[in-house]
Parts: C-alpha cells; sequence; structure tokens
C-alpha cells in the first residue's frame, strides 16, 4: 500500500463502551414523573454478541497488503472491490467463537469469489496474497466440478492443516457442503461460522453444511478476502466462547509491527524510469536493468519482502540498498530460480529503499518494520 498505514488507533471494545455508555438518543435523564422508555430484551439466541463491524469505518481491522481503496465502507457494509488480491485482518486474534456475517456478491453471471479467514497468522505466506488459515469460502458462478462447489466450502490453506467432516473426492483438506443453499449474485447470504476447539461448522442460510476439524492454527485472525469480484458484507458480530487453552504451536503467529510498503496495483510510493517496472498479479517485476527507489525514507528496521527469477535466469545474484548501506541476495547453489523465497533484511542505515534488479526479478509482499525509538 505504498507508503500509506492502514493501522486504526482505538480499539473496537472502546467504541462498543462509549456507544452503550452515550446513546445518541439519551439527551437527559427521565424524571420520575415521566414513563422511563423500555428496551427491547436481548433474547437468548443474541445474548453475548458484540458487533465485530461497527458500521462506519473500518475501525478495528487492518488492510495488509492491498490498495488503501480496496476495501470501503458504505451503506453500513464493508466493500471489497476485489483488487488486488489479499486480505483486510481484524486487530486482535480469536480463538473460540460463534461469527454471524451476512454476504453478497454483485456478478449475476460471472465467477464472482472471496472468502472469510479463519485463524490466520497477520501476514501473508510466502510468494501468495494469502494468509495460513482456514478458508470458509464465499463463491457464486463457479463451474460444476467435483472437487468444489459454490455453497460453503471450508477448507485449509497455504500451510494450514485439517480433517474435513467428508472425505474430499481428491484427497484434499477440504469439505464440500452437504447440500446447496447459496443465493446468487444481487442476494445477500448469512453464514454463521462456530469456531470451537479447532473444529469449524459452517451454516448456510440457517443450516449446518460443512465442517472441518483438528485445526493447526486453531487460534489467530479473522479476516474478509479480496479476490477479483466485488464483495459486499454487512451485520458482522461475534460471541466468543471459553479457551480451551491451545499449545503455542496451535496459535498464529502474532503481528509484529510490519506495515506493508507496496499496495499491489500501481507504482505508487515508488519511483523508476517509465516502463522499467510493472505490476502484475499483485507482484513488481522488472523488465529491465532500472533500479525502483521508494519515494519515502525508512530506517533503522526491518525490511521483509518475497521474491523470484525467472527459471531459465542465468543471473543468480543481486542486490538492494537501504540509504547507502548495500545488501546481497542470492538463490543457493543447489536450489532452482524460480520458487518464492522470503528475505528479511536488519538494518540500522536509514534511506530510500532501492532494488537493483536484474531481468525478470518479481517482487512481492513488501513489508516495513521500524526499529523501536529509543
Amino acid at each position: 500500500m505504498a507508503t500509506h498505514r492502514m493501522l486504526s488507533g482505538a480499539t473496537l471494545g472502546a467504541v462498543l463502551l462509549l456507544s452503550a455508555t452515550f446513546p445518541s438518543d439519551v439527551i437527559h435523564p427521565a424524571t420520575a414523573t415521566e414513563e422511563r422508555p423500555t428496551s427491547k430484551p436481548e433474547s437468548a439466541a443474541d445474548e453475548g454478541f458484540v458487533p465485530l463491524f461497527n458500521g462506519r469505518d473500518l475501525q478495528g481491522w487492518v488492510n495488509v497488503n492491498c490498495h488503501p481503496n480496496t476495501f470501503f465502507v458504505k451503506n453500513g457494509e464493508i466493500i471489497t472491490t476485489g483488487q488486488p488480491t489479499g486480505f483486510l485482518r481484524t486487530e486482535r486474534m480469536y480463538e473460540n467463537f460463534i461469527l454471524d456475517v451476512e454476504w453478497m456478491h454483485v456478478n449475476k453471471k460471472d465467477i464472482a469469489n472471496s472468502g472469510i479467514f479463519v485463524w490466520g497468522d497477520p501476514l501473508p505466506a510466502v510468494g501468495t496474497p494469502y494468509t495460513r488459515a482456514i478458508e470458509v469460502q464465499v463463491l457464486i458462478n463457479y463451474p460444476k466440478v467435483d472437487w468444489a462447489t459454490n455453497h460453503g466450502d471450508v477448507f485449509a490453506i497455504h500451510g494450514a492443516r485439517c480433517v474435513p467432516d467428508r472425505p474430499h473426492p481428491r484427497g484434499y483438506m477440504r469439505c464440500l457442503p452437504s447440500e446447496e443453499r447459496v443465493k446468487g449474485g444481487g442476494e445477500w447470504n448469512h453464514y454463521r461460522i462456530i469456531a470451537k476447539d479447532g473444529a469449524i461448522k459452517l451454516h448456510v442460510n440457517g443450516k449446518e453444511v460443512s465442517g472441518v476439524s483438528q485445526c493447526i492454527p486453531r487460534k489467530g485472525y479473522l479476516a474478509l478476502e479480496s479476490e477479483g469480484a466485488e464483495c459486499h458484507f454487512k451485520n458482522i458480530r461475534i460471541k466468543e466462547l471459553p479457551s480451551s487453552h491451545p499449545k503455542p504451536e496451535e496459535v498464529a503467529q502474532t503481528w509484529q509491527g510490519h506495515v506493508s510498503i507496496f499496495n499491489g496495483l500501481t507504482l505508487e510510493g515508488w519511483k523508476t524510469d517509465n516502463g522499467q517496472w510493472k505490476v502484475s498479479g499483485g507482484s513488481l517485476i522488472s523488465t529491465g536493468n532500472v533500479p525502483l527507489r521508494s519515494a519515502a525514507t525508512y530506517g533503522p528496521g526491518e525490511l521483509l519482502f518475497d521474491w523470484r527469477l525467472p527459471a531459465n535466469s542465468l543471473q543468480r545474484q543481486w542486490h538492494l540498498t537501504i540509504g547507502d548501506a548495500r545488501y546481497e541476495v542470492q538463490i543457493p547453489a543447489e536450489e532452482k530460480a524460480d520458487p518464492w523465497r522470503r528475505h528479511i533484511i536488519r538494518t540500522n542505515s536509514q534511506g530510500p529503499i532501492t532494488f537493483h534488479p536484474v531481468t525478470g526479478l518479481q517482487l512481492m509482499n513488501l513489508f516495513w518494520k521500524p526499529s523501536p525509538s529509543k
């Protein structure tokens, strides 16, 4: 997201406390002679739920790796444009809970894809815009196939693990729903996700259809996915359940302070000669040998990024600079050039970040974490 930061300053809990203490329709306390209004009692089904989205803005949420305009709020809904692929996550982790959410795709004929990530890591997995998590599919208009459906698949992605409630026809860690209940484009659907003790049960429009168990992680962040199509979400609420005390290896990674410095869609925030770098599929691609330099100054701190070279590349080494400090990046002698790799550089230097490429170099998932102030 270039030099923009999509970080909120207040917690959702604070918002809820203030709204509960100072309702907007209260002007003065009732006197003894006035009839006190009676509030509608909370039903047993609603007891314990709190909003996960306040209906006004993205407070309590973090835009991890998308353009600042990818996720926005309008008419009490969180809307994703679908471009680029990435995710909007909660500020904090959740373990055991019941999550209610309504969603609607606008496409009535074309394939429309999105998802809800459960128990995810705070950053994308290596070489992908998605995080390690259990995904609850939000999909319509996909052709009929034997391995996926439009009706509420639940499955592990990018290093997560789970056991589907019913064996998958191809052996995937993916539960296909027991029946078709999802409505089409332009219509609202309701999901209830019950996540407890490493198991997830998905209810689609009022009936359980899918489930997985033995999930790793089983505590982590929740997220809404952007994946190529406009999708709307509303009435997002959560009821937390007592902890079952997961082991450290069953918990997602904790956010360490990294923020995105590339928005996945444009070269905003970066400088280079015209046509020497392009953005495609959420990655930066060098089409020549001209450097790519950040418009902002960074440092001291930590730079995290994913990179790869073409499979037929004769070059196996390149470098970058942060200020006046040079850092070499190379492919180990026994490894191929094309797999994605994650590189982390910790520096005490300060200045622009400059990538000095070789032809065909690809970069994605660029994050910066400033060093703590002394």
